[in-house]
């Protein structure tokens, strides 16, 4: 008889937390139902508000979505901040690292930007979005050849991509390759006609 008063004590506790959870999960379902409509309004403080009663330190989703918020409400420190504790949560979750980098950039913490960008890369190494904005940092540092190695990978992906092309030859002819600018040049302009960029990049390649 003390066996089965004790069972059923244990089940009356385990029915009481499935239950606690259950409304605690549907609580947390309205509220970021809440924040998305707020959101779609621009009531990004409201938003914010919405989500904050259920923010965990170590919860990767109330992080995600506030950094995500913040960056929206021009918060960029703030938003740095949400970010990172997502990306210290999942470290394998690119989003998280493609959403790190939003804030980072506007704050030019490019070493930051270019951390990120290695980390996608070693997980995913023919991401295009990733080589491509990490060959821009290096073109923007004149760091030619370092460039053209991240380029070079977005045109073998995309060989029909015009900005990949376009950006491959002037890295090549920042670097004193003009033959190898003439070719890349000439295929953005198949891409995109009588573009202005391609076609002066193209004029100093001939020269």
């Amino acid at each position: 008889m003390e066996v089965l008063k004790k069972l059923f004590t244990v089940l009356i506790c385990l029915f009481a937390m499935l239950q606690a959870r259950a409304q605690s999960e549907a609580a947390m379902q309205r509220a970021y139902k809440s924040s998305y409509a707020d959101e779609a309004k621009k009531n990004y403080a409201e938003a914010i508000n919405d989500i904050k009663p259920f923010y965990s330190d170590g919860d990767y989703e109330s992080n995600l979505r506030l950094g995500w918020l913040y960056f929206l409400s021009k918060n960029y420190t703030a938003a740095e901040s949400y970010y990172a504790k997502a990306v210290r949560i999942k470290p394998n979750a690119l989003e998280a690292k493609f959403g790190y980098v939003k804030p980072l950039s506007l704050l030019a913490s490019w070493d930051k930007v270019l951390a990120q960008y290695a980390a996608i890369l070693k997980i995913d190494p023919q991401n295009t979005q990733a080589n491509y904005w990490a060959g821009v940092i290096f073109y923007n540092r004149k760091q030619y050849d370092a460039a053209a190695r991240y380029f070079t990978k977005v045109v073998t992906l995309y060989p029909f991509d015009y900005d990949g092309n376009q950006m491959l030859g002037w890295a090549y002819l920042m670097s004193g390759n003009k033959a190898q600018a003439r070719v890349y040049f000439e295929q953005a302009l198949i891409i995109k006609p009588e573009d202005a960029s391609s076609t002066d990049g193209l004029n100093k390649a001939k020269n």
